[in-house]
């Protein structure tokens, strides 16, 4: 108890300082800021011997009082401004390591009652060493899959939007630890663009969009997926939907190293391309996401029939099976399905969300496999 007042005094005398010397450093400047308005208001040819000697007064009181709320916003300005950037971490902690495992079995398998578990090791390691931007980037996704996947709920609480804040959250740290990292900052975008929606607020929607086009520029292949996927949901005729749709013709543009055909756009022909390595791997299965092959074209088909254009939508889902592995996804009857409907899912995708019935009659993005298509085993 003895160190608290020791602890207090030190930080006392600290601020003290600080403000001092802003305060000192703010008058110097508003005293030659004030020089500079009078001298100029002496100068006015408007102002009447009379008023000249009065407007002067005026003034300098009008100034002293700006540059008093001046200095103190100022003195924080400068103590923020000036505090030390949060440090990275080079080293991952033993708990850390733990929970990836966790991590990973949990969204592997597609176990999305288990989330509160991963999460709780996730955020246990992140407080432990909150400089690993790994770890806030997978706190950051395991928020984002509970939102995403809400549906599967029985009844969705309204606290559910939380996750969206806390995902922007960690995204955020995760971009600020690693800024080199574009995929974080893909999906930092798209937590941003989440919030934004939630709330009503432009302003954050706006700074997630930005923010998706500068990840697109980092990694194209990874994040004209990410920004065009989570700008799926808004409607057909929108001017961003259509972008996103754009996006996705642009991913497989750049996958297949030439300009797709659109009126026939067989991606089997490209398939020997297939590579784990470099910036193309985002255009194939991985790892990280086993079937991020077939559900890039589950989602592309779904924005294709949600434009009203059934032909290609077919054609783009009939890439999925293209995939060696899917005979084994777990989500290929889905498909499948997808391709049959496609003329009656028009009206079912373009509805209000939440007027839809099952995953059958929702675009993927607003369906109880909205991550675990491209990351479930």
């Amino acid at each position: 108890m003895s160190s608290v007042p020791s602890t207090f005094a030190t930080s006392f005398k600290f601020r003290a300082s600080a403000v001092l010397q802003c305060w000192r450093l703010l008058r110097a400047a508003v005293a030659r800021r004030v020089a500079v308005v009078l001298d100029a208001c002496r100068v006015r040819e408007s102002w009447s011997p009379a008023s000249s000697r009065i407007a002067p007064a005026r003034a300098a009181r009008t100034v002293a009082a700006v540059a008093l709320a001046l200095s103190a916003s100022g003195c924080a300005y400068v103590a923020v401004a000036t505090a030390p950037a949060k440090p990275s971490s080079a080293t991952r902690t033993a708990l850390a390591l733990q929970a990836d495992a966790v991590f990973w079995q949990t969204l592997h398998a597609g176990r999305y009652e288990d989330i509160g578990r991963a999460l709780e090791l996730k955020t246990a390691a992140y407080l432990e060493n909150p400089g690993d931007a790994l770890t806030a980037a997978h706190a950051g996704w395991l928020h984002i899959w509970r939102l995403a996947e809400s549906g599967r709920l029985a009844q969705v609480p309204a606290t559910i939007t939380n996750d969206a804040v806390m995902a922007r959250k960690y995204f955020e740290e995760a971009v600020r630890l690693q800024p080199s990292e574009a995929r974080f900052q893909g999906f930092l975008g798209s937590a941003l663009l989440a919030e934004g929606s939630i709330h009503r607020d432009e302003k954050l929607t706006r700074r997630g969009y930005y923010t998706l086009l500068d990840s697109v520029a980092a990694w194209p292949e990874f994040n004209l997926f990410t920004a065009g996927y989570s700008m799926s949901r808004l409607p057909a005729d929108s001017a961003r939907f259509k972008e996103a749709l754009e996006m996705q013709w642009r991913t497989l543009d750049l996958c297949s190293g030439q300009a797709l055909d659109r009126l026939d756009p067989d991606f089997g022909r490209y398939m020997a391309l297939a590579t784990t390595s470099g910036p193309k791997r985002a255009c194939w299965n991985s790892w990280i996401a086993p079937h991020n092959f077939e559900g890039f074209f589950l989602n592309m088909g779904d924005m294709l029939v949600k434009a009203g254009d059934v032909a290609t939508a077919r054609k783009i889902y009939a890439n999925a099976r293209h995939s060696p592995t899917y005979s084994e996804w777990k989500h290929r009857s889905l498909l499948e399905q997808r391709i049959a409907q496609a003329p009656d899912n028009v009206q079912s995708f373009n509805a209000v969300p939440g007027s839809q019935g099952g995953d059958a009659k929702r675009q993927m993005f607003q369906t109880t496999v909205a991550c675990m298509a491209c990351h479930q085993q």
